[in-house]
């Protein structure tokens, strides 16, 4: 049976302090969860998040990274600096990144691969735009980013990485996908998986749902079939909103 993954998305929110006490307050709420905990925080709060969750069941994660190990790319990181300070998780492609700084489906297959690496582990988004979804085109947009993110990566691999359904018309926006619809789409997710990495690959593999996760809709939609925990993103900016997410089933 697959875990539950609850991943928080800082986005560009909490200065070092700031995390310093969320951790310090999320911790005792959560401890004796058996859900996965992750927290994917602001390159400046990388090492004073890592150095708090240090023997709490927090994992911490990155919000990007940069494909190549090393070079003349002004302002970004690598998985190896990521790697270097003990940091676990990467989320790659994020609809933001695509939308705002030009990424793509290669580029987002170049990252997992430098990911994979490095030994860190992709939290990989895909989602369709509000347009794709009304013209029908939800399964053909999820599933070709899918298969794009994934190619030429082994089954080991992509059993190793965590997908993150995310309808962009539902992220920040307030809006939900409804928990039959999410369910769906994670359904068609797993089924190309499927189709190329077989049906025990496609059965071990974490896809979460995101786009404005909150506790009040949490445990309807993680207790859909195929859908595995979540990817929050404001929400993850209250401890104790956070918290009730993580502990949905309570």
């Amino acid at each position: 049976m697959r875990k539950k993954v609850i991943a928080g998305n800082w986005k560009m929110n909490m200065l070092p302090n700031e995390a310093i006490k969320f951790i310090e307050d999320l911790t005792p709420l959560v401890k004796d969860t058996e859900n996965e905990v992750i927290l994917c925080v602001p390159y400046t709060d990388l090492f004073y998040a890592l150095l708090t969750a240090q023997g709490t069941n927090i994992k911490i994660g990155a919000q990007n990274m940069h494909f190549e190990e090393s070079g003349a790319y002004t302002g970004e990181i690598s998985a190896k600096m990521l790697k270097s300070i003990n940091v676990e998780y990467v989320i790659i492609g994020h609809s933001e990144r695509r939308q705002y700084f030009n990424e793509t489906d290669e580029t987002v297959n170049k990252k997992i691969k430098a990911a994979f690496a490095n030994g860190l582990k992709p939290i990989v988004c895909v989602g369709e735009t509000l347009e794709e979804r009304e013209a029908g085109k939800t399964a053909e947009i999820i599933t070709k980013q899918t298969e794009l993110a994934l190619e030429g990566l082994t089954n080991e691999q992509v059993e190793s990485t965590i997908i993150a359904y995310e309808p962009i018309w539902a992220i920040g926006t307030g809006k939900t996908a409804t928990s039959e619809d999410a369910n769906n789409s994670v359904k068609e997710i797993r089924k190309k998986i499927e189709e190329i990495y077989g049906q025990e690959t496609a059965s071990r593999v974490i896809i979460q749902y995101g786009g404005s996760v909150k506790s009040s809709n949490a445990k309807e939609l993680f207790e859909m079939s195929d859908i595995d925990g979540g990817l929050v993103g404001g929400a993850s900016l209250k401890a104790d909103e956070f918290s009730k997410i993580i502990k949905f089933e309570k």
